[in-house]
């Protein structure tokens, strides 16, 4: 079977609406006050969407078992690559306001922080963002990949990860450099806030790898799959939910750093919003909207990356967390136009890349200089 046919549109579609969403979530996280995040419906339907990382991460683990790059090498190349990348997205968000002096004093001042402000930035590089969190899961996951054929010992690996996270959580050591390590893995008590941690986050791209394996497995029949992840999702529902309402303090203690049922029952809520918008998808045609999506979806990464440093930078000109919903509105469009501005430079420098490194040849066989 063709590569093209191991893709699922839905997954592109769903990628793609995350990038949208995403400056979308994280515009409103950084511009808008309190009141206009949890007091207006639209606030609050954003900040509800921002609990959608799991829906990101599944898709994630199934990709990954399809993609053409299929060696160890690969998978720990670019693992290695997410996290430096991270590293450099968290420089040029809080490093550079402050060495070009604009950073917003209430941004300071939330910290708490006195100076030398430097020194405090430098604690917001080590921040822990999903870009670590998809590289440091990429160092395990390859390994999976490439040694664990049966795909329910793959689902029972995702398990035990969610199942452990809690507990590994108490590990520390009285080295700054080895704590900062265990912070981005079980989110210990080093002062580099990891926003998500390998354990239990890496738990939601195994399970899609588990799904991934079995769409193989399906000779990428994509209708059988998603009926599975409906099945799966209404198991996972019924074990997670009753360890989150019954038990909530181990099983969630809130969104970031969930225990196991948590993570079971937010898998299962998003294998079936993810069989839910397959059933809505599977007929679409190909149009604008369609194209715009896939292409957000083949520049997640980078898409990534460029606006969270416009957000952060803006706070500078706009201010932080100051704004009522209307002006936060108007602010979300003007990202989202910047976002794609700046990613049309970006594939414009590639492709002049391109055209420098494969050269044509001229009439007499000698390479243009």
């Amino acid at each position: 079977m063709e590569q093209q046919n191991k893709r699922i549109l839905t997954l592109d579609l769903i990628k793609g609406i995350s990038v949208i969403g995403m400056i979308i979530i994280h515009t409103l996280l950084v511009y808008a006050n309190v009141q206009s995040q949890y007091e207006t419906a639209i606030g609050s339907f954003i900040v509800f969407l921002g609990r959608g990382t799991s829906i990101f991460l599944i898709c994630m683990g199934i990709t990954f078992m399809t993609s053409r790059h299929q060696s160890l090498k690969s998978a720990l190349k670019r693992g290695v690559l997410l996290i430096f990348g991270g590293l450099f997205m968290n420089f040029m968000k809080f490093m550079i306001p402050v060495i070009f002096n604009f950073a917003p004093d209430n941004f300071i001042q939330k910290y708490g922080w006195h100076a030398p402000i430097e020194q405090q930035y430098v604690y917001l590089v080590q921040l822990g963002d999903i870009l670590q969190l998809a590289g440091m899961s990429l160092l395990f996951v390859g390994f999976i990949r490439a040694y664990v054929k049966n795909k329910y010992i793959i689902l029972a690996i995702g398990l035990f990860v969610a199942l452990i996270s809690r507990e590994v959580s108490r590990i520390n050591f009285d080295y700054p450099v080895i704590n900062y390590v265990l912070d981005l893995l079980f989110n210990t008590d080093y002062p580099a806030y990891v926003y998500f941690p390998v354990f239990p986050w890496m738990a939601f791209i195994i399970i899609g790898m588990f799904f991934g394996k079995w769409f193989q497995e399906l000779n990428y029949d994509s209708r059988q799959l998603f009926r599975n992840m409906l099945y799966v999702g209404l198991v996972f529902m019924a074990m997670g939910a009753p360890l989150v309402f019954l038990y909530g303090e181990y099983n969630y203690n809130g969104f970031y750093h969930m225990g196991p049922g948590g993570v079971v029952y937010f898998a299962g809520w998003t294998l079936i919003f993810l069989w839910i918008i397959y059933t809505l998808t599977v007929n679409s045609k190909e149009n604008k909207a369609i194209k715009v999506l896939k292409y957000c979806s083949r520049n997640l990464t980078s898409m990534y990356m460029i606006q969270w440093i416009l957000i952060s930078w803006g706070k500078g000109i706009f201010g932080y967390r100051q704004h009522n919903i209307g002006y936060v509105m108007v602010l979300i469009v003007l990202y989202i136009i910047l976002t794609f501005s700046v990613q049309t430079l970006v594939d414009i420098v590639r492709k002049k890349k391109t055209l420098i490194v494969f050269r044509p040849i001229s009439p007499d066989k000698t390479a243009l200089k």
